[in-house]
């Protein structure tokens, strides 16, 4: 019997075993892969990841999920970190890290900007989202979705949107579409904005007001000199530039 799931962590639980086959066969875990489970909730991936791993780290923010968690497997085999996600430390799990799990739709934006943060130390992640969210995550530029999203998650990954799951795959089913999406970081060589912290304020501003030309949209950031060393026509809009012009227009206005 599933346990009652809790609206204030935004529980939908995968209970289909053929989208969980599925997603395991897309996630392709080998014996000694370094793996965190986030939100792990009744273990039903859990298990198929358990049966192919040596081992797991699982991190559950709901206090009686990780109790039954911890009473279902061996320490051996799984490490159950009681927890929210965005606070926990992933920085302490072994490198390279795979990351997988069904994101609470309500936090899902904020977990895959910490996983931005700790790119360099992860192998791949492969997540269970709302497929609105996947949809802006994977969008080229000059399309509807492309935005903030988009570029801040195309600058150290790249994306792909796997396969979508209808809401019946799920107890209780949601009220929208999911897919699957896997990242996987960038190379090093990748291009790099000078400065990350500014490449991150003006990808912010070009999308606060799409309507905006990028010169109105970033004017606190960005002077016209500053787009003529770019080579960026100031007249377009921020959802037609692509990442490395994003990067060009961050380090011109450095």
């Amino acid at each position: 019997m599933l346990p009652r799931p809790r609206k204030r962590f935004g529980q939908h639980f995968l209970t289909d075993r053929h989208y969980l086959g599925r997603i395991v066969a897309a996630i392709g875990p080998k014996r000694e892969d370094a793996v965190v489970e986030i939100g792990p909730g009744t273990g039903l991936l859990t298990d198929e990841l358990v049966a192919a791993l040596d081992h797991l780290h699982v991190v559950e923010i709901d206090r009686d999920l990780a109790a039954s968690l911890r009473n279902r497997y061996e320490p051996s085999r799984v490490t159950v970190h009681e927890g929210d996600a965005l606070e926990f430390d992933f920085a302490s799990l072994p490198a390279p890290l795979r990351v997988v799990g069904n994101l609470p739709y309500n936090v899902s934006t904020p977990i895959l900007f910490r996983m931005a943060a700790l790119a360099a130390r992860l192998a791949d992640c492969t997540f269970l989202l709302q497929k609105e969210v996947v949809d802006r995550m994977a969008a080229a530029p000059a399309t509807g979705d492309y935005g903030r999203l988009s570029v801040m998650l195309q600058y150290r990954f790249t994306v792909e949107s796997l396969l979508r799951v209808p809401p019946g795959a799920f107890t209780p089913p949601p009220k929208v579409e999911s897919a699957v999406v896997r990242m996987v970081p960038l190379a090093p060589s990748r291009p790099i904005a000078r400065d990350e912290s500014r490449f991150a304020a003006v990808v912010a501003a070009a999308f606060s007001q799409r309507r905006k030309t990028l010169r109105n949209a970033v004017r606190a950031l960005v002077d016209d000199a500053a787009f003529s060393r770019a080579g960026i026509d100031p007249g377009r809009r921020g959802e037609t530039l692509s990442v490395k012009e994003f990067i060009a227009l961050s380090d011109a206005a450095t």
